[in-house]
């Protein structure tokens, strides 16, 4: 596997964490002083933190990526990935939906387990329907 498809399958695995809410999985996908969606700090905790505040309590959900661009410099690259993001409510709120649509600005580092993301920041350029189903839990 070329490193450009270890990135896009290490992009395909941090989608389906967030879709399944499998928390414990992201210390494999995130370097220990990583940043993402702007989490109180870096490190994988705060990063599943913030995390949770949006899908704890949101119903299922879907993130599709595609239109990979990404840059290889030795061991450090970068990557832009459009998304689409479909969120469905829970309990009072199931009839609700949520989607956004944009970029994933990521930057990763390869370390001897593979490629991890040292940082991740999300540019939502379409915004359709109620941001409420999005809840902690």
């Amino acid at each position: 596997m070329s490193d450009a498809e270890a990135i896009i399958a290490l992009l395909r695995q941090v989608a389906w964490l967030l879709d399944e809410r499998a928390w414990d999985g992201f210390d494999g996908v995130f370097t220990e002083d990583a940043t993402a969606y702007g989490a109180d700090g870096p490190g994988v905790e705060n990063i599943v933190n913030r995390i949770r505040q949006f899908l704890g309590g949101c119903g299922p959900s879907q993130h599709l990526l595609g239109n990979h661009e990404i840059d290889i410099v030795g061991d450090a690259a970068r990557a832009r990935t459009s998304f689409r993001a479909l969120h469905r409510g829970l309990g009072d709120r199931s009839e609700s939906t949520y989607e956004a649509v944009g970029y994933y600005h990521d930057e990763f580092r390869h370390t001897e387990s593979g490629w991890k993301l040292t940082d991740r920041v999300i540019e939502v350029r379409i915004s359709i329907g109620d941001m409420a189903v999005l809840q902690p839990g």
